[in-house]
């Protein structure tokens, strides 16, 4: 037995599955559920207005009026393509020849185990990427991004009329009227698609502002001055009574390129958005599933979806090399139902 035989990639994929089970989701995995097609280009219709148009009234006997097609997008992008490889270590690779010589499979499976916890963080870093793209989408109507000398952005046209801010930023609790706000940009997506917003998502800073919000507090505490402990339970229940939106607070965060700590939700950002799922997260195929699942060059499984693991054998230095890739975009259909307000005054 070699380290050839215990690094395989359907060994890693089948102890990433196992892992993934005890940890929570993100919030998007819900709304952008995955899907997968062939090749690189992803194509999708978002209709530009969703009220239904009453039928005209007719005489008898008359020919029926033709009625113009209601406008539709065709949306199109290249998704992106994501891949990054590991190895293991040389301190890594001793220490399990020695322990391949013990026998000892207790021993061997515990040296297994901190092998691939090292690998699976490329696992995790798919899955981080996935959500940024799919949080960008909702929080901006737009993916950016830029790394290694490569750049992707798209824009899904959320309607500017969608896009608005606080008419007192929300930073300033004691004349911010945050709830008329939220009512405002709900009404409005209303009236102009017939969707009704029933979820938002904030990070914790924009939902400190709501809990101390005077407005808000003398609401609730109408026989003390609005002076109370407020609860986030109570905070969140008042908002729903109130303007009919179930409140998520996102405070997960990921390392970014360059290694600093981000929020998947952006600070002064309060995004409202209808019950059901809002796109798709759509995975393309990658080299590694179309060209060497099916060859002897490499070991490849499928995990998430579309999120391939190889696993090649290097002879000199002799090692395993673990690669992790993904094409990947989310699509959103929904894009016109989504409220997206800056806490911030204009």
């Amino acid at each position: 037995m070699t380290i050839f035989d215990l690094v395989l990639s359907s060994e890693l994929t089948a102890y990433w599955e196992t892992l993934i089970q005890d940890e929570a989701p993100y919030p998007c995995e819900e709304l952008f559920p995955d899907n997968k097609k062939r090749g690189l280009d992803l194509k999708w219709i978002k209709g530009s207005r969703g009220l239904p148009v009453v039928l005209k009234v007719s005489a008898f006997d008359a020919a029926a009026i033709p009625r113009p097609r209601i406008g539709f997008e065709k949306l199109t992008a290249e998704m992106p393509y994501f891949k990054e490889s590991t190895y293991i270590d040389e301190e890594m690779r001793q220490e399990l020849n020695i322990v391949l010589e013990t026998g000892n499979q207790a021993y061997i499976d515990s040296v297994m185990n901190r092998i691939f916890d090292d690998e699976v963080n490329l696992l995790r870093g798919a899955r981080a990427s996935r959500e940024r793209m799919r949080m960008m989408a909702l929080t901006a109507g737009v993916i950016a991004m830029s790394a290694n000398g490569q750049s992707f952005e798209f824009d899904y046209s959320v309607p500017s009329a969608h896009k608005a801010n606080a008419v007192t930023s929300w930073s300033s609790t004691t004349t911010a009227d945050p709830l008329e706000d939220i009512r405002l940009l709900k009404e409005k997506i209303q009236d102009d698609t017939g969707a009704e917003v029933t979820r938002a998502m904030c990070d914790g800073q924009t939902w400190r502002y709501l809990r101390n919000n005077q407005k808000i507090a003398k609401a609730i505490f109408v026989l003390t001055q609005g002076v109370g402990a407020l609860t986030d339970n109570s905070l969140r229940d008042y908002i729903k009574e109130q303007v009919g939106v179930d409140v998520v607070v996102n405070d997960k965060r990921y390392a970014d390129e360059t290694g600093n700590a981000v929020k998947f939700m952006p600070a002064n950002t309060f995004v409202m958005f209808p019950d059901g799922d809002l796109g798709n997260t759509w995975f393309g195929t990658t080299p590694a599933e179309s060209d060497l699942m099916s060859g002897n060059v490499a070991n490849v499984s499928i995990t998430d979806t579309g999120v391939a693991v190889t696993t090649v054998q290097k002879a000199d230095p002799v090692n395993v090399e673990t690669i992790v890739s993904m094409i990947c975009l989310p699509s959103f259909e929904q894009a016109d139902k989504v409220g997206i307000l800056d806490t911030t005054a204009a």
